[in-house]
């Protein structure tokens, strides 16, 4: 059964995906866009929004810092006057290996206040709307990487566990609202943060084959909208383990 409102027709419908620039975000834009979504695209990088709004007729950039509420704000004031915002996809993301052997204050507070804190500036932005009118999507992207802790990832994983428990009380709280919430929680994706990995990453997806799988998620009105499925599976029932079997997989499969 689904959990959301199925959404199956985009024409006319508004759309801001908050860190498009590049990966997921501006591949998510490319297909609700080609789906006939009025779409708003922000992320700190105007140039590459500038050239994405070149090739998509209609599309409206909104360059912002989402450390910065007060522009934060501003772009959802532009966004809400133009009309009623029908989705906001906050997918902004930083992300640097890290373990706790270097520990990096800086990198700790830069990962929370672009992967997490963003979002609550976004939910800040555009919450009020959507709950006085009754209407609206709000979704979130997390990570694998938040589904239990790993190594190398110190900084990212918390954060994007904080996303997923964030997006579980929305729903919570906002069910029968007319506000509705989903979860992206995507593996490895071809994207300039998972280039910095120097590992091989299983069942690779490309940000076009990405965006296809959240807008079939959401066609669904799935909660989570997780994928690929024969990655995220394995990494759920990880989630079973107890603790002693988990660290003892986990050390023997990575070798850290």
């Amino acid at each position: 059964m689904a959990l959301n409102p199925p959404l199956t027709d985009w024409r006319g419908k508004s759309v801001w995906l908050v860190g498009a620039s590049s990966g997921i975000g501006q591949a998510t834009a490319h297909a609700l866009h080609a789906q006939g979504a009025r779409v708003w695209v922000s992320a700190r990088n105007a140039a590459a929004l500038h050239a994405f709004t070149l090739t998509h007729p209609g599309a409206q950039a909104l360059p912002l810092d989402v450390t910065d509420t007060a522009a934060m704000r501003a772009a959802a004031r532009t966004v809400l006057a133009a009309g009623p915002l029908d989705l906001v996809l906050y997918c902004a993301g930083h992300y640097q290996a890290l373990r706790a052997t270097d520990y990096d204050l800086a990198q700790m507070l830069q990962h929370s206040e672009v992967n997490y804190l963003g979002a609550l500036r976004l939910l800040d932005a555009v919450l009020p709307d959507f709950v006085a009118r009754r209407a609206g999507h709000i979704s979130l992207v997390s990570s694998v990487a938040g589904y239990r802790g790993l190594p190398n990832s110190l900084a990212y994983g918390p954060t994007k566990a904080a996303l997923a428990n964030l997006a579980e009380t929305l729903y919570l709280d906002l069910k029968g609202s007319g506000v509705a919430v989903s979860l992206i929680c995507p593996g490895f994706v071809q994207t300039p943060l998972t280039a910095h990995n120097q590992f091989a990453m299983p069942a690779l997806l490309s940000p076009a084959q990405a965006a296809d799988e959240i807008l079939r998620g959401w066609r669904k009105g799935q909660f989570e909208i997780h994928f690929p499925r024969r990655f995220t599976w394995g990494m759920k029932a990880l989630r079973l383990l107890p603790y002693r079997a988990y660290f003892a997989l986990v050390r023997k499969v990575t070798a850290l």
